[in-house]
């Protein structure tokens, strides 16, 4: 069973609760700049273009690592995005990874709260998906509009940012309003499954973006109640 990341979480927040939170948020996209120190471009190439992912060494260490322990040992050539929550427009987010299957998935890894790393669920956020702390190990979810509500706070753990698109948020957009199923997944995920998924043919390391005129910012989403 693949680590998700519950709709209901989402759909608890309200207006006031999803801008409240104190986590510092990520710096602006580096789009078409060399990245600053601890920062590792990764390119998730998909059948439908590429993503191209700043990884944060520096702010999240543990999570980073092991993102980038699957990048290097090839462990996602060939998964899917295969999950797609999009709650209004320009605002929910996509899921791809190993799914936990035992061929591709490393050993789950310490809960990295964003309370600690300074990070937030902002527009272009990457982060685990887990069922609770301490389960996170192959499943990555990328975040369309303003989702700090997810961050973590006193009494939630929240989930765990490691980095931020910063190039392909129109792939992101892409296939957030790909078609979904009406019968695959269970529970609140019933709905949410792509059909058909989205393959990811290769994930790798890439040098840093050189200098060229930044894309467009997206449109930021307004939380619902």
């Amino acid at each position: 069973m693949r680590n998700f990341l519950p709709l209901a979480a989402l759909l608890a927040f309200s207006p006031v609760a999803a801008f409240a939170q104190n986590a510092a948020p990520m710096p602006a996209p580096t789009t078409g700049v060399t990245n600053p120190a601890g920062m590792v471009d990764v390119t998730v190439t998909t059948s439908l273009g590429p993503i191209v992912i700043a990884v944060d060494k520096e702010h999240a260490p543990i999570t980073a690592a092991n993102f980038l322990k699957y990048v290097d040992q090839k462990r996602l050539d060939g998964v899917n995005f295969y999950r797609a929550v999009k709650i209004q427009d320009n605002f929910g987010f996509i899921q791809f990874g190993t799914g936990n299957d035992p061929k591709r998935t490393l050993p789950p890894i310490p809960h990295e709260p964003t309370s600690k790393t300074g990070l937030s669920h902002v527009d272009g956020a990457i982060s685990m998906a887990m069922g609770k702390p301490g389960t996170a190990a192959g499943d990555f979810f990328i975040i369309v509009g303003n989702l700090s509500s997810m961050d973590a706070t006193t009494t939630d753990p929240g989930y765990a940012v490691f980095g931020r698109v910063v190039r392909g948020m129109d792939i992101v957009h892409r296939i957030m309003d790909a078609p979904t199923s009406q019968t695959r997944g269970e529970g609140v995920m019933k709905g949410q499954m792509l059909e058909p998924t989205i393959k990811v043919l290769t994930v790798r390391r890439s040098p840093p973006l050189a200098a060229t005129k930044p894309e467009p910012a997206a449109t930021p989403g307004t939380p619902i109640n």
